[in-house]
């Protein structure tokens, strides 16, 4: 469904050409802002559906981050434009191409810095980044002698495990770490699914006394399940506790995962309990 491309002015594209035998001006150089062009691309709203509501969002209600990406049809990359939030026309780009085909890709989300996206089959966070909420369009687009105004609708395309601590903390626990695998840091804008089996790891900091953890993954396919590792480290990175888990996941979804953490007469490792919400399609609570 990442294909297609919803435009608002769709008029300028409703005529179809050969494609251009013109040779692309190729450059891999990453390029920030805004600059006058033949196609300007606007990120009208995110599909929020099922996570904080049944709804969709402008860009900076979801996302800080937007990385604009043009590849040549054999999947070189042409142009990219970041944004973080702040940016003068956040949410806008605008690129100045050669007449031909190319494929887009826009992707929003909250990482600390920018995927690699030189390769449109493998765009890829990692651990130093970070991972977040995140959302994709991706699609061809035709420039012709006239310029191209598009609005896109982007689809989010994680899975999140939402890691809960009801019991409190010893007074020796500094962080706690989650470290998970079954999923992927990396993600085909063809389809929108991960493409590398990865080791993801996440370390928080707990000296707001934060007991609710937020863990995303691209899936390989629409559900899947990952084996998450967590430790309870004190302040020079010794285990405190640590406990295993094998979690169901599904896209677009949210998993709950919830109990006494520290507590060993009600902990348990494996998984005890399922509640689906029904009435609120996408999250599943499961207790340990």
């Amino acid at each position: 469904m990442f294909k297609r491309v919803r435009f608002c002015l769709f008029a300028l594209c409703s005529l179809l050409m050969l494609f251009s035998c013109e040779k692309v001006n190729i450059t891999e150089e990453e390029q920030s802002g805004k600059s006058k062009g033949n196609l300007t691309v606007s990120v009208f709203q995110l599909e929020q559906t099922p996570f904080d509501a049944i709804s969709r969002a402008e860009p900076a209600a979801a996302c800080n981050r937007l990385n604009f990406a043009i590849y040549a049809l054999d999947g070189t990359r042409v142009k990219q434009i970041n944004q973080v939030m702040g940016d003068t026309d956040f949410g806008t780009a605008a690129f100045q191409l050669n007449e031909g085909t190319y494929r887009l890709v826009v992707v929003a989300h909250s990482s600390s810095s920018n995927p690699t996206m030189t390769d449109p089959a493998k765009i890829q966070f990692s651990n130093s980044t970070g991972y977040s909420d995140t959302f994709l369009c991706s699609g061809t687009v035709e420039i012709k002698d006239k310029p191209v105004d598009m609005k896109l609708t982007l689809d989010r395309i994680v899975a999140l495990c939402r890691f809960v601590i009801t019991d409190d903390y010893p007074s020796e626990v500094a962080r706690m770490r989650f470290q998970y695998s079954g999923g992927s840091g990396a993600f085909s804008a063809f389809s929108g699914f991960g493409c590398v089996n990865s080791t993801q790891t996440v370390t928080f900091e707990i000296s707001t006394g934060q007991k609710q953890f937020d863990l995303y993954t691209f899936l390989h396919d629409t559900s899947g399940t990952i084996h998450l590792e967590t430790a309870a480290l004190d302040a020079n990175g010794n285990v405190i506790s640590e406990h295993t888990f094998d979690v169901p996941l599904k896209r677009n979804n949210i998993t709950w995962l919830q109990g006494s953490y520290f507590s060993p007469t009600t902990f348990s490792s494996s998984i005890n309990s399922i509640d689906i919400k029904n009435e609120w399609a996408g999250e599943s609570h499961i207790g340990y």
